[in-house]
């Protein structure tokens, strides 16, 4: 796959991943306890990895053709 493709996909997971977040940041507190487990537990961590992705994944890259060698 292409790196622009890749940084386009990945800078778009990381987005539409920051929708539930932000909702879960401004819903009424009634309602947080609805969807707080997916909040915590898949959007968060994937929306973080996702960043350090597009700000340290040319050294993850680097380090893995490194190792393969």
């Amino acid at each position: 796959m292409k790196m622009p493709t890749t940084r386009m996909m990945v800078r778009t997971i990381h987005i539409v991943l920051a929708i539930p977040i932000i909702g879960y940041i401004y819903s009424p507190f009634a309602v947080l306890p609805d969807y707080a487990p997916a909040t915590r537990y898949v959007f968060l961590p994937t929306m973080l990895l996702s960043g350090l992705w597009m700000w340290k994944g040319h050294l993850v890259r680097r380090l893995a053709t490194r190792r393969a060698e």
